[in-house]
């Protein structure tokens, strides 16, 4: 992993606001660099005091943009969705909040999950492979999400003023991404001095989060024991394979008290509420998308291989997984099998549509994606392929009404710019075909080529609204290159 070189960190005045704003920037650009910065006790002291709801939306919000430009995000909308539809649901309880919170999933195999301040949360597909119950997701969760809601980090924050600021944000990298197999590219600094950090979640702070979390969880209508459960499929897999446990579970030596703590909150809980029954259909069709499509396709293809003849979302997963090894009419003789079985379900229609549209079936494909649209109007997967479907038979005004719906729910989605952009390009519409290739390269994070596509629109840019868009791109752009080596 690429790091970022810092400048030095020079004297400042508290009231300065520019200054305060540089910290946000420091903070996150610590993060990601190699040698500690050296900061006086007297400046950081000066620095964190009246770190306000302003300064924590904007650390929250330079966090996110350093996760999405250094580590692999999940951006099919049905998986993304499913995230945040469990996070509004666990809002049922929770007091008017001032963030607007977001769900993303991180392409990784450890079994992991983290919030942090201005209201975002980012759950890793390894959890969600692992957990056998959705009330086990939404436990872990709610646990993070408590640790945003009684502000946890900003609190420490406020409160560190011994505390130099690499191992600030150390700590803050370390505590959330250093146990992944992608954690090593930002967890800096010295194990031992992110330990050391005030940052570091206090025992005080987990047990408030555990039980702020078993509010959220009950009050939107999940089984309690998922609280636990999830705690203890995680503490069960790290002994089984010796992977590294999360930052929730393994900062402090009282997690079993913790776990027994949480029983028996549990078992006091109402009758009627201890035997909520488990609802998992759409927990599972996410589990079987993600291992399908993400997963080692081979492993991937045993797993279904044992999956009981009647399951359809199986045999969606089973020719997904042959599609991506190229046995290609082992893979449609599956898909027509899950059709059979399971023909009015939107994924099933969206994948076999996907699939006979990448293999040239186009009229096979429109029908199924057509289909899947219908069925499902939020299925923006079946909106990218049937919009490159109609810009492949010559219907640009058609696809670029698919593809400008895509870009007002999916604006940061590589794929989407790619696309529309080298259809428009094709076409002749060159400024907007540049432009959009640009901001495919800026999602990719590929400051050359994003450069390259940015300078032939420049080039291409004739009205006063296209020079506005090339104005909206560089702001984007300066956003993204914080964070790109120097």
């Amino acid at each position: 992993m690429k790091t970022i070189r810092a400048h030095a960190f020079t004297r400042c005045r508290r009231t300065s606001v520019r200054w305060r704003r540089s910290l946000i920037q420091l903070l996150v650009l610590a993060m990601v660099i190699l040698t500690p910065l050296q900061a006086s006790r007297a400046d950081i002291s000066d620095l964190f005091k009246d770190f306000s709801l302003k300064d924590e939306l904007e650390l929250g919000r330079k966090f996110s943009v350093l996760i999405k430009s250094r580590m692999p995000l999940i951006e099919d909308p049905e998986v993304v969705s499913y995230i945040n539809d469990i996070i509004k649901r666990l809002q049922t309880d929770m007091k008017p909040q001032p963030y607007k919170f977001e769900g993303n999933v991180i392409l990784d195999n450890s079994l992991n999950a983290f919030a942090v301040p201005g209201g975002y949360l980012f759950v890793h597909t390894g959890l969600l492979l692992e957990l056998e119950n959705e009330s086990e997701l939404a436990g872990i969760m709610g646990h993070e999400l408590a640790h945003i809601t009684q502000q946890h980090i900003t609190g420490r924050i406020a409160k560190a003023k011994k505390t130099q600021l690499m191992g600030l944000a150390g700590a803050l990298a370390g505590m959330f991404i250093g146990g992944g197999s992608t954690g090593p590219g930002l967890a800096v600094g010295s194990l031992a001095a992110a330990q050391s950090a005030m940052l570091n979640y206090s025992r005080q702070d987990e047990r408030e989060a555990d039980q702020m979390g078993l509010i959220y969880l009950t009050g939107a209508g999940y089984a309690p024991q998922g609280m636990v459960g999830g705690f203890e499929a995680i503490r069960k897999k790290k002994w089984q394979s010796g992977s590294t446990m999360p930052a929730y579970l393994s900062t402090h030596p009282d997690v079993d008290e913790r776990i027994i703590s949480l029983g028996d909150r549990i078992r006091m809980l109402p009758p009627d509420m201890l035997k909520r029954p488990e609802d998992n259909k759409r927990f599972n069709r996410i589990k079987t998308l993600i291992r399908a499509r993400y997963t080692d396709p081979k492993i991937a293809l045993r797993h279904f291989d044992r999956s009981a003849p009647d399951d359809c979302m199986s045999q969606m997963g089973r020719a997904i997984a042959l599609a991506r090894l190229n046995r290609i009419t082992d893979a449609a003789d599956n898909f027509d099998l899950a059709l059979a079985c399971s023909p009015n379900d939107f994924l099933v229609n969206r994948e076999a549509g996907s699939f006979h549209y990448m293999k040239g079936d186009l009229d096979r494909a429109a029908t199924l994606l057509q289909k899947a649209i219908l069925l499902n109007p939020r299925d923006y997967m079946a909106f990218f392929f049937y919009a490159r479907l109609l810009g492949d038979k010559g219907d640009i005004k058609g696809a670029s009404r698919y593809f400008e719906e895509l870009l007002l729910h999916l604006p940061e989605d590589s794929e989407i710019h790619y696309y529309y952009g080298r259809m428009l390009g094709e076409n002749r519409y060159l400024f907007k075909g540049y432009l959009h290739l640009a901001y495919s390269a800026l999602y990719k994070n590929d400051k050359k080529k994003t450069d390259y596509n940015f300078g032939l629109a420049n080039t291409n840019a004739k009205t006063p609204e296209e020079k506005q868009e090339l104005e909206r791109f560089e702001a984007k752009y300066q956003e993204r290159a914080e964070f790109w080596d120097k």
